[in-house]
């Protein structure tokens, strides 16, 4: 039987993906997509690798940006590994990016999980999905469910 492919949808200020991204590798023995460390080797897309100073954009510098080879390239990389895999497992708290990949995946249909470790605002949102988990336990029952 083949690995279950999992999308890790989250953000770079986020503590516990990598931890989570380990687990699902080498506990649960998951094939994963990494957005910090993609397949390809060139590390993962952050916005500072264009400009510095990209917290202070205006609207119109954000568009202008969403054009460079290095943001066509990152975006590149999560899509094919959005189309790659079978489901996708949201790891809270995290940001607009991993919220539109979360939905992506309810409207295609697969599979997706939110992992909560620690207190974080409530969403309703919550429901397109296929569960709330609180715990590596729970993401293992959910690993297992959708063997």
């Amino acid at each position: 039987m083949a690995a279950l492919k999992i999308y890790v949808a989250s953000s770079w200020r986020n503590k516990h993906q990598p931890a989570v991204v380990s687990h699902l590798r080498h506990e649960l023995f998951c094939d994963v997509y990494d957005f910090r460390n993609p397949p390809h080797g060139n590390g993962g897309f952050a916005w500072s690798e264009i400009d510095p100073e990209w917290e202070k954009w205006t609207p119109k510098q954000w568009r202008d940006a969403l054009n460079h080879p290095l943001a066509k390239d990152g975006f590149k990389s999560d899509k094919d590994a959005m189309e790659w895999a079978d489901c996708c497992l949201l790891v809270l708290p995290c940001g607009r990016s991993a919220h539109l990949e979360a939905g992506w995946f309810a409207g295609k249909g697969k599979p997706v999980a939110f992992l909560a470790l620690e207190p974080t605002e409530p969403d309703l949102m919550v429901g397109l999905g296929n569960g709330l988990l609180t715990s590596k336990e729970e993401v293992a029952i959910w690993c297992g469910e959708m063997a």
